[in-house]
């Protein structure tokens, strides 16, 4: 959704680097930049406003002129200006005291508030709570229905004495829900209600009046994150008319521009508290303003992909595999190879867990393009195989290839390439395991090439011999001791000079963006 701001602010930062200090007219042409692309990316005009009017002021201070590195000071403070137009600090759910706790959902129809139940509740379950569905929406045809469906798919319970379809009472449905929690220890309510096409007097009075008869502890706004500034106009007039204590962002998967999900929070005074990106009832999370700022800066997010591990990976599990690979590469089989892959695919979607990589940015157009059945495709070869090939694959050979390929219904080259994949994979992760860093990274701490680099240095300094004619060798001698001196007198430290100095070093191109 905010792949087109990031692309801009991207662009807009890199005119900044390798400049020294920043002037006027480089601030002013800056936060021109960036006010075009928040413009362009429908986030509200009062927004915009105050976003460039605090970044300015933090770019014309002593915070960017006595920086050492002043391109990414300017980031920095576009970075925390970011996250405080997002809300600040992560907002928490609010538990009751005395169970249950109320929690109402309400927005306009379409929203996806009867899925987001569904999500919220799962998502409640993982934390450890036994959450309760309550079908509130009375007036959509088969909205019950459709709620009995997704507590099914997410594993809890409903509470649906009416059948909806125009018939029933949404308040006195609310009221039930409360004591049937209690009888059968349910902690969180989840109270589904009506919305409409547009907010009218008879959403208002209704979500009102269920409001006041439970009470709930957390009124949470749906929001499509799809519909630009009109969701920010719904949400003001839903927080005058009813009220509201947090916002859910729906469908931030979508290819809009996602203006609203940047201007809500500061229009409305009330923080996003979770994201919905996908159609899959896993795709739901906690909404961190700080990790939504790095992901539109395109730095990543790092911790979400760390959560997404630890909720997926087994500690003890873990530790086996490195225990099993620290004994040799043969003890990796492709049946661990599998498993290990089934357990990345639990995490989600491929793209989108690359799509948290820091500097993945400048590879979009790959990451969309990435096919998601290649891993399906991967699990069927090796699923095809007997027991024995997946213990040592070398025994695969072209009659056992031709037979694998058949039962999986690929190409024999696919056999061929996956199985030396592994054998590649399996000596990497088995260098790795014992210490040994990963290889074909020269010039690090641990990370190999060290013996291809010692050989190049040994070369080089045999490259540089002496001169034999006495006269002629003491004369090298003496310009390299003046070069030695003219660079300590212009160089307290005695670091490299002109082409040789370190800011004159070029980096590669996928650390420019990090290192200024």
């Amino acid at each position: 959704m905010f792949d087109t701001l990031s692309d801009r602010l991207a662009s807009t930062f890199k005119n900044l680097r390798g400049k020294g200090r920043l002037s006027e007219a480089d601030i002013d042409a800056t936060a021109r930049e960036i006010r075009i692309a928040l413009l362009e990316a429908d986030v509200a005009l009062p927004v915009v406003r105050a976003f460039i009017k605090q970044v300015k002021e933090r770019a014309s201070g002593s915070e960017v002129s006595q920086a050492l590195n002043p391109a990414q000071q300017v980031i920095k403070i576009v970075n925390e200006e970011l996250v405080g137009i997002l809300g600040g600090e992560t907002r928490r759910l609010r538990f009751a005291k005395t169970p249950p706790t109320v929690i109402m959902l309400a927005g306009l129809q379409g929203a996806g508030k009867t899925t987001l139940a569904g999500k919220l509740g799962r998502w409640l379950k993982a934390q450890g709570h036994a959450p309760l569905l309550v079908a509130c929406d009375l007036q959509r045809p088969n909205a019950v229905n459709q709620l009995a469906v997704v507590a099914e798919r997410a594993g809890v319970a409903i509470y649906a004495p009416e059948p909806g379809n125009g018939t029933g009472d949404p308040v006195q449905v609310a009221k039930g829900s409360i004591e049937y929690a209690r009888g059968k220890q349910h902690d969180v309510v989840i109270v589904d209600t009506a919305g409409r096409l547009g907010i009218d007097q008879e959403l208002m009075q209704q979500a009102a009046d269920i409001r006041d008869a439970v009470s709930p502890d957390e009124i949470l706004f749906i929001v499509d994150a799809m519909i630009g500034q009109d969701a920010v106009n719904t949400a003001e007039a839903f927080r005058d008319g009813v009220g509201f204590d947090g916002v859910v962002l729906s469908k931030l998967d979508g290819d809009a521009r996602g203006g609203a999900a940047l201007s809500i929070a500061h229009v409305t005074g009330k923080q996003i508290m979770f994201a919905s990106n996908g159609e899959k009832l896993d795709d739901f999370d906690a909404f961190h303003p700080d990790r939504m700022a790095s992901r539109i800066l395109g730095m990543g997010d790092m911790l979400s992909l760390i959560e997404k591990a630890e909720q997926t990976f087994s500690q003890a599990e873990a530790e086996k595999m490195a225990a099993k690979l620290a004994k040799g590469p043969k003890e990796f089989t492709l049946d661990d190879f599998l498993a290990q892959m089934e357990q990345v695919r639990k995490m989600g979607s491929i793209s989108k867990l690359l799509g948290m990589l820091p500097g993945m940015g400048q590879m979009k157009e790959q990451i969309n393009n990435l096919d998601e059945r290649e891993v399906d495709r991967t699990a069927a070869i090796i699923k095809s195989m007997t027991p024995a090939e997946r213990q040592e694959p070398t025994i695969i050979n072209g009659s056992r290839r031709a037979r694998i390929a058949k039962g999986s219904g690929v190409d024999v080259s696919m056999v061929k390439n996956l199985v030396e994949r592994f054998f590649e994979a399996r000596k990497m992760m088995s260098k790795m395991a014992q210490g040994g860093g990963m290889p074909g990274m020269p010039g690090m701490p641990g990370m190999g090439g060290g013996a291809a680099r010692k050989k190049k240095q040994v070369k080089q300094a045999k490259g540089k011999r002496k001169s034999g004619n006495p006269m002629k060798r003491k004369a090298e001698e003496e310009a390299a001791a003046a070069r030695r001196e003219a660079a300590q007198a212009g160089n307290p430290l005695g670091l490299p000079q002109g082409n040789e100095a370190p800011q004159n070093f070029e980096l590669p191109e996928e650390f420019k963006k990090f290192m200024g």
